[in-house]
């Protein structure tokens, strides 16, 4: 299918051919019948894209701030890599279009294939023929509603929140600044409210449009027009000036809040609905003690992933207006014929010649508010991914505790032609795999990357662009049902692990999988039962500090220890930020079993035995985990969120037979033994190992050999783990 897409790092424009997305639970998928041109954020984030990089820091001083974060935790390199990564790949374009519902994904029956439908969000209601939509995002189109017009409906909730926000009441008067598509639909929102509305605008054309709307006069900012504007403002007023204000403007200039304060009367509202530049004057704020506010979007629920996501709803008791219900209200204002938009289409062009289009807007070559893409008839139903992803892991009536012993089955690699590279899939291709996995395979000339599916189209392609896999796909049965492959890499969310494990085991594949390994001692057993009914005990999990070059002296300086050893592992984890998938810890887990499994097979790979007994202490997501090991070797583990981010990340200390050690941040290692002090230094910036790890993971599947860290190991830290939560629950230490 066709998608609209730009390169932020060269500002390229593109129509790309990608994968028709899978439709997932809580969605439905919709064939686009027309998407909507943002002419003020698209456009904006056109033009940030063709700034050079320092153009770029000036205009995104937020990202600078995190890039700066990542240096100090990451090192310059990793931090570097990763930035130009996330720079120089496709992002999407569109939030707002009407299409037809083609298929309808689990938990959203309310909607059926050949509903027309009116969708909305930066993720989903993209410029792409088809899109998966979640159901709090997307919204039946009445009768008599043109699908052009619905197409409206995201922009027109955005306008519709920000007039919510003024609360104008019937006869009030009003002052629009800003008249360009929110800027329009704010003016009709208004005056079908019974509000009376004047406006401003640098651009004339505009100004009639409003005022063939019904607004009372509209002008531009300069002294004349204001006057105008003033003048007309106070003979309706009797000279108090606007009850509200909204600023639907951009740009750096201050002039609109120096012009809101002018015409706005005492104690009026000011709403900010764009990215206005706000210096306000202290003085004619204060003087008239206005009140100003901020319009988030389209309404309640927006950056609000349980609402967006899990199809969450809020009570209409507590919060009337969702964004939902905002872009419902506008659909039915256009029904009823209270609000028009057909005036303010200025064309409707073909998606294919999406590229000549923002070029012709950035340009000045067409003028006007309104933009529509049109999309051909949709594809052939074989075309699309069968849904195959979503099948649960095979269940089991009969836990399963033990690791099994070696099974003695062939290995993939006895299938693979004889000196020729390891074939590798991918599931999942975000951040964490395209930073610090696939640089080292693509870089490796014994492994050849074959296919990739991810949930998204575009991470898909960008990753196929970036390392050169052969296909891309958005259906994950094309990589785990794919015989020709020696090994599936598996880097999805938490809770998706056990069940692609299985799914990759049972088809015979070696396997690699990001930590966690599973979630819960269910999903372990179901692990467990799949390795001894198929035989496959082919499994690596990402427990990569082990293999970091800076732990083998460390634990070399313990190898020949005589008795057991204390080790203190701190690890500075932070908060989280806002919207994060790792606080939803109902579907995803709790952090530490997120992420836990790393120190606990670090302190386990130090002690060079598996823990026998767990106990867990802590308030909040702070936690700090005792693991005990059979010859009394102890390891405790604080994992910490409250403290300084500038603070090293891990900080491992480790005390045997005279004999101290510690690592710190995988910088540098320290062993005091007598009067004798040891360092060794990373030159490159911190490194955890995950090269070396894929070097012996491919190694093993290369050769048949066995799987770097044996089987037992990874159940016996996965299960440590999850004993943390327990003993956390119950208080007491946990036996394994």
């Amino acid at each position: 299918m066709k998608q609209v897409v730009q390169n932020y790092r060269s500002g390229e424009l593109a129509v790309l051919d990608v994968p028709v997305p899978a439709c997932k639970p809580g969605g439905v998928l919709v064939r686009s019948l027309y998407s909507l041109i943002s002419t003020g954020t698209e456009l904006m984030k056109v033009s940030e894209a063709r700034l050079s990089l320092l153009g770029k820091a000036r205009a995104r001083p937020d990202q600078v701030r995190k890039l700066r974060d990542a240096v100090a935790s990451q090192g310059v390199a990793a931090a570097y890599q990763k930035a130009m990564g996330k720079l120089d790949s496709y992002t999407p374009l569109g939030y707002s279009l009407c299409g037809v519902v083609t298929e309808v994904g689990a938990g959203a029956e309310q909607f059926a294939v050949g509903q027309f439908v009116a969708a909305a969000g930066n993720e989903f209601a993209l410029h792409a023929e088809v899109n998966w939509v979640p159901t709090n995002l997307c919204v039946p189109l009445p009768d008599g509603v043109a699908p052009e017009h619905a197409a409206f409906a995201t922009v027109g909730a955005i306008a519709m929140h920000g007039v919510r926000r003024a609360e104008p009441a019937l006869g009030e008067t009003a002052c629009v600044i800003g008249l360009g598509l929110i800027g329009q639909l704010v003016v009709r929102l208004l005056l079908a409210g019974g509000v009376q509305v004047v406006g401003i605008d640098t651009v004339p054309a505009r100004c009639r449009e409003a005022e063939k709307a019904g607004a009372l006069a509209c002008a531009g900012p300069d002294d004349a027009g204001l006057d105008a504007v003033e003048a007309a403002l106070h003979a309706r007023t009797g000279g108090l000036g606007a009850d509200c204000v909204l600023l639907a403007a951009g740009g750096s200039s201050n002039g609109p809040v120096e012009t809101a304060a002018r015409l706005a009367r005492d104690r009026a509202r000011v709403v900010d609905i764009g990215k206005t530049h706000l210096d306000l004057p202290w003085n004619a704020y204060y003087d008239k003690e206005l009140d100003v506010r901020f319009s988030r979007s389209y309404g309640p629920g927006r950056y609000d992933a349980r609402y967006e996501l899990e199809g969450i709803d809020y009570p209409a008791g507590y919060v009337r207006w969702t964004e939902r219900r905002n872009l419902g209200c506008f659909l039915d204002l256009l029904a009823n014929g209270s609000v028009d938009v057909a005036s303010l289409i200025s064309g409707i062009h073909p998606v294919t010649d999406a590229v000549d289009v923002y070029e012709r807007l950035s340009g000045g070559d067409l003028s006007g508010v309104g933009f529509l893409f049109s999309y051909p008839r949709p594809p052939d139903d074989d075309e699309r991914p069968a849904p195959a992803a979503h099948a649960p892991a095979p269940s089991r009536t009969e836990p399963r505790t033990e690791p099994p012993a070696a099974t003695g089955a062939e290995p993939r690699a006895a299938t693979r032609a004889a000196g020729g590279p390891v074939r590798l899939g991918f599931i999942g291709a975000g951040n964490y795999a395209t930073s610090m996995l696939l640089p080292h395979l693509a870089d490796d000339p014994g492994t050849d990357l074959v296919s990739v599916a991810t949930t998204t189209s575009l991470s898909g392609v960008n990753a196929q662009r970036a390392f050169g896999f052969t296909t891309v796909s958005t259906d994950v049965g094309s990589v785990l049902d794919d015989d020709t492959l020696d090994a599936v890499v598996i880097v999805t969310r938490h809770h998706t692990h056990a069940r692609f494990v299985c799914r990759a085991l049972e088809r015979g594949h070696a396997v690699f999988v990001e930590k966690p390994l599973a979630l819960t001692k269910e999903e372990l057993d179901t692990i467990l039962g799949t390795v001894v009914d198929t035989g496959n005990d082919r499994l690596m999990v990402g427990f990569n500090r082990r293999f970091a070059p800076l732990f083998a002296p460390l634990r070399d300086a313990f190898r020949d220890r005589r008795g057991p050893l204390t080790a203190r592992y701190l690890v500075n984890a932070g908060p989280l930020a806002a919207g994060s998938w790792y606080l939803n810890e109902g579907l995803e887990g709790s952090r530490f079993t997120g992420e836990g499994g790393h120190f606990v097979d670090t302190v386990s790979a130090l002690a060079g035995q598996d823990p026998v007994e767990v106990f867990a202490a802590g308030g909040g997501a702070d936690l700090h985990v005792t693991l005990r090991y059979p010859d009394g070797s102890v390891g405790t583990i604080s994992y910490v969120t409250t403290g300084c981010p500038r603070f090293p990340k891990e900080t491992l200390d480790v005390h045997a037979d005279g004999r101290t050690a510690r690592l710190d941040d995988f910088r540098r290692t320290t062993v005091w033994s007598g009067r004798a002090r040891r360092v060794k230094r990373s030159l490159t910036g911190p490194d955890k190992g995950q090269q070396a790890q894929l070097a012996r993971f491919v190694e093993a599947v290369r050769a048949g050999a066995p799987m770097p860290v044996e089987l037992g190991s990874l159940i016996a830290t996965t299960a440590a783990t999850l004993a943390a939560t327990t003993s956390l629950a119950t208080r007491r230490p946990v036996g394994l």
